[in-house]
This record gives C-alpha cells, sequence and structure tokens, in this order.
C-alpha cells in the first residue's frame, strides 16, 4: 500500500493521490445528489471548512438544502422559522431544544445557521428522536411498532467491513470488553445502535431529495458515519440514492492510496487554526 503527501490547504482524492483545485472539486460535487461533509463535532476549524465548502456550492447551483444530524425531526417547525427570519438566535436555539439535543456549544454552529439564512437556504433535521437509538440496540427493530421509528426504516445489516471499521474505532479489544472480535454477538447491539443513526441520516437526506424535486443535500454529519463508504453513504445506496459524495477534512500528512478511499476528497486543514470547544 503506498502513501503520498498531503500539503496544507490543499484537496486530495485519496483514491488517486491527485491533488485538485478547490473549484474543480466543487463543481464537479455540485452535481451529486448528496455531499456529506464529515465533521469531528467540538473543531471550530473543521466547521468554518465547513461553510467555506458550502458557499463554495451554493456559487455552483441554488437549490441546495443542508441537512443537520444535531437536530432531531421534532424540532424541524424551528429550523424553517429560522431560515424565514421569525426567530433571533436565542429564540431559535430555544424552541430547537439545542440544549437536550446537542452538548456542543452553539457558537460552533452558528455561522453555518446564519449561512442558511441570509442565503434562505432550507435546513433539514436529519436526526431521530435519541431513545430509538437506545431501543434499537437493545431490542432489535423487530421490536419497534412502526409508529415509534421517527420515520426510519430497518437498517441495511452491516458489513464485515463497517463492523470491523467500528470494532477499530471503539477500542478494539481490550480489557473489560465482553466482545473479543468484530463478528461477536456481544457487539451487535452497538453496530445496530450506530447504523440506526446511519440509518436516521439516511432516510431524511432520501426525504429531503424527495421534497425538493432533486435540490443537492449537504450533510453535516460525524465523519464516522462517513468514512470508506460506510455508515450513511451505504445506508443511501440501499435507499437508491447512489450519486453521493464524502469530503473530509484532513489533519495528517500522509495520505495512504487505498482501494477503498476513506473519502471522495480530502482537505488538509493548517494546523495553526486547530481549536476545540467544551462539551455543555
Amino acid at each position: 500500500m503506498s502513501t503520498t503527501i498531503h500539503s496544507p490547504t490543499t484537496w486530495l482524492v485519496p483514491g488517486t493521490g491527485e491533488t485538485i483545485a478547490h473549484g474543480r472539486l466543487l463543481a464537479a460535487m455540485a452535481g451529486k445528489s448528496a455531499v456529506l461533509l464529515g465533521e469531528t463535532h467540538d473543531r471550530y476549524d473543521i466547521h468554518r471548512w465547513q461553510l467555506h465548502v458550502l458557499s463554495g456550492l451554493l456559487a455552483h447551483r441554488t437549490d441546495i438544502v443542508v441537512g443537520f444530524e444535531m437536530f432531531p425531526r421534532r424540532v424541524q417547525p424551528a429550523l424553517d422559522k429560522w431560515v424565514a427570519g421569525a426567530l433571533g438566535d436565542d429564540a431559535f436555539l430555544e424552541e430547537a431544544d439545542w440544549k437536550t439535543v446537542w452538548g456542543f456549544p452553539a457558537d460552533l454552529y452558528m455561522p453555518i445557521f446564519h449561512f442558511c439564512r441570509q442565503h434562505g437556504v432550507p435546513m433539514k433535521a436529519l436526526n431521530c428522536r435519541r431513545a430509538l437509538v437506545t431501543e434499537v440496540g437493545k431490542l432489535g427493530w423487530d421490536e419497534i411498532p412502526i409508529h415509534d421509528r421517527d420515520g426510519v426504516t430497518p437498517a441495511k445489516p452491516a458489513t464485515a467491513a463497517y463492523r470491523q471499521y467500528l470494532f477499530d474505532i471503539t477500542g478494539g479489544v481490550r480489557p473489560g470488553r465482553e466482545a473479543t472480535q468484530p463478528q461477536d454477538p456481544a457487539f451487535d447491539r452497538f453496530v445496530r445502535a450506530q447504523q440506526t443513526w446511519d440509518r436516521a441520516f439516511a432516510c431524511n437526506i432520501a426525504e429531503a431529495i424527495g421534497e425538493s424535486d432533486g435540490a443537492l443535500v449537504v450533510g453535516i454529519i460525524g465523519r464516522g458515519h462517513l468514512e470508506y463508504g460506510h455508515g450513511t453513504p451505504y445506508q443511501l445506496a440501499d435507499l437508491g440514492v447512489r450519486d453521493v459524495a464524502v469530503l473530509l477534512p484532513s489533519d495528517t500528512e500522509t495520505v495512504r492510496l487505498e482501494q477503498e478511499p476513506i473519502a471522495d476528497g480530502l482537505f488538509r486543514l493548517p494546523p495553526i487554526e486547530r481549536s476545540v470547544a467544551k462539551r455543555g
């Protein structure tokens, strides 16, 4: 497996090692059905990067919807009122139940929210009710009545590669952990819970595409739901939405050129910009 150098402030196609110009990449992304922008939730620089990508995409097409992992479906009316200019900052956060639904400071995301309002870009809540994730993890989909599924359909079962990915990022084999390998039934509950989020984001993205007559839906989503085409992209394909791209920020100087790349595009962030917010 070969590697390539990734210089700061540049885009890289991790499948080929090609460096690609910002404008050329975003022009290509504008033709997609969905573009998913991965994040580490507490990084200010990553949210600035997301905002810059959104601005670039809007320059190429005006029919854009921005979907947010942070919001469950039940607060969609607050998002609609915010974009319409009917709420101020504090009232919006209160109506969206921010302190309950998301534990990170709102100022990480407010520039993106203001971008959507200033440009009249619809905002879409992508998440489900939090309890559904716990219930599916514990009981499985068959035990959840359809009317309690919050618009989410059962997830397509995880691939062996995704189970390995989740096993690795959650610590692998370690003392006190029941699961000793990715296929261990003791790991099923965690996988089901993770896939409930994956599927919720996918269902709501697919719904937004349908409701908007084919608009480009840009997802603001944690990168663990996107990397290597697992998670939400995999569930979107199961729903028939296949023209999807994943863009990720990167702090890494070298990138592995893999047969199954981590994303469609990586942007190397300047190291000096890193700053982290404390979770409330």
